[in-house]
């Protein structure tokens, strides 16, 4: 196997579980707010804030991207393109789980939000948390990649 080939695939599976973190992320939220929507209509601002948050793991996949693109070049050597395959696969896997555990944390403060509780910026504090970790993810990304 050529070693641009690999180092493509780590590529595309960031890109994929980054992307499919942030679509079923999104989908959680969104089914919460339009439930919520029922109840109390009024806080419609809090609900898009809170359901849109997941979608910014795909973006980062999306920035893991161009981090590692400089280095998806033919003469990629066999150990570059593991380093790019293995930081890609990190970084892919980190935004999938966060956006799903971020967007049911969130699906959670909109339901509050929906019954009547003031809850948004406490929630919305707590539901950022998770962020950190595909931070971290691209933090490493970008480290990993200026060292090969």
């Amino acid at each position: 196997m050529e070693s641009i080939l690999l180092a493509y695939i780590g590529i595309g599976i960031m890109l994929t579980l980054s992307g499919l973190g942030s679509i079923y992320g999104v989908t959680i939220t969104a089914n919460a707010s339009i439930g919520a929507m029922k109840k109390n209509p009024d806080k419609f601002g809090n609900y898009l804030i809170l359901s849109a948050i997941p979608s910014t793991q795909g973006l980062y996949g999306f920035l893991g991207y161009f981090l590692l693109s400089k280095h998806l070049v033919d003469t990629v050597t066999f150990f570059q393109a593991t380093a790019i395959f293995s930081v890609s696969l990190m970084l892919g896997i980190l935004c999938l789980l966060s956006a799903i555990r971020q967007a049911q944390a969130g699906a959670n403060a909109i339901n509050g939000i929906g019954s009547g509780f003031d809850l948004f910026g406490r929630s919305l504090i707590l539901i950022v948390f998770a962020e950190l970790y595909p931070i971290i993810g691209i933090a490493a990304v970008f480290l990993i990649g200026n060292a090969i």
